[in-house]
C-alpha cells in the first residue's frame, strides 16, 4: 500500500492491518516514499507505521516494499530493523531497492545521489554493514562510503540468521537479480506476464549458491487479476498493488474480497 492520504493516518493503516489479520491475510507491505506527484498531498513514514502495525496484529508479515538503502544511514537502518522485528516477534521482511528519482524528484530535491550505479554500490556496502550489524558481532568497516569502527549492535534480531530480505528489480537487469540471488527473495517491479516471471525465477535458480534454501518471489499485481499464471512460474507470494490514488474505502474492499489459498485441482478461493 501506498501511505498516502487516506493512508497517512498510521491510526488508520493500524486498523487496516488488524483488519487484514483477521480476514486471513498473511501480509502487509507499505511504500517507503518520501513524495509523490500531485494530487497527493499527504505522505507518512513507513517505520512509524509498521510499528503502528506490529503492535495491532500478531501474525501478519511486514515490512517496507522496498526501502532505498542508499538514501538511509544503515547503521540507523540497523537499529530500526532490529527494533521492529523485536516489537513483532519476529515478522519484518525488509525490501530492499536502489529507489527512484522518477516520481516526485525525491532524491534530486533532497541531495541524495542519482548515479543508479553509484546509488547501487552504496546499497550493497549498506547491505554489508546491516547484515554484519544483525550478528551482534563488533562491525568494522571503513569505505568512501560508510564508517564503523569496531560497534556492536545488540540486542539482535528475532529472526536468525538475519532478518529476511527481499530484493526490488525490474526484469530484465543483471545486478538486481544477482544481489537477490544472495539474499531471501526477489520482488520484480513493472512485472508484465508470467513468462516474464518464470524466466526469473530460472535465472535466480542458476544464480543461487544454496538453492536448497527456502526462496520466496513475492509479485504485485492489480487487484482482481488471478494470480494462478504466476504461481506455476514461480510465484511464493501475490500482493494487490494499489495505485497512488488508492482510497481507504478501495483498500477496503479488496481486503473484503479475502485473500486466495490455492486447493489442488480447484480455483483460488477465498479463506473463509
Amino acid at each position: 500500500m501506498p501511505l498516502f492520504d487516506d493512508l497517512a493516518d498510521p491510526h488508520v493503516t493500524a486498523r487496516l492491518a488488524a483488519e487484514a489479520e483477521a480476514a486471513g491475510w498473511h501480509g502487509l507491505f507499505v511504500w517507503d516514499r518520501l513524495s509523490w506527484p500531485a494530487p497527493v498531498r499527504q505522505v507518512a513514514d513507513p517505520w512509524i507505521t509498521l510499528a503502528a502495525v506490529a503492535t495491532t496484529t500478531e501474525r501478519l508479515r511486514l515490512g517496507p516494499m522496498v526501502t532505498p538503502v542508499a538514501r538511509r544511514r544503515p547503521t540507523k537502518l540497523a537499529r530500526e530493523t532490529v527494533t521492529l522485528d523485536r516489537l513483532s516477534g519476529g515478522r519484518l521482511t525488509l525490501g530492499i531497492g536502489l529507489g527512484s528519482d522518477k516520481y516526485g524528484s525525491e532524491l534530486s530535491r533532497t541531495g541524495e545521489q542519482t548515479d543508479d550505479r553509484r546509488r547501487g554500490n552504496m546499497l550493497d556496502e549498506a547491505m554489508d554493514v546491516l547484515t554484519a550489524a544483525w550478528s551482534g558481532e563488533p562491525v568494522h568497516h571503513r569505505t568512501d562510503h560508510y564508517t564503523v569502527d569496531g560497534i556492536r549492535f545488540l540486542p539482535r534480531p528475532v529472526q536468525q540468521p538475519r532478518v529476511p530480505v527481499w530484493v526490488g528489480g525490474y526484469p530484465g537487469r543483471v545486478r538486481p537479480l544477482s544481489r537477490a540471488a544472495r539474499y531471501d527473495g526477489f520482488f520484480p517491479i513493472d512485472l508484465e506476464h508470467p513468462d516474464q516471471l518464470a524466466e526469473i525465477v530460472a535465472t535466480l535458480a542458476d544464480m543461487r549458491h544454496h538453492r536448497a534454501a527456502p526462496y520466496d518471489v513475492a509479485v504485485a499485481l492489480p487487484p482482481g487479476t488471478d494470480p494462478e499464471p504466476y504461481v506455476k512460474a514461480g510465484a511464493t507470494w501475490w500482493m494487490p498493488d494499489f495505485p497512488p490514488e488508492v482510497t481507504l474505502d478501495q483498500v477496503r474492499g479488496v481486503m473484503r474480497d479475502g485473500p486466495y489459498e490455492r486447493k489442488e485441482h480447484q480455483p483460488w478461493v477465498p479463506l473463509p
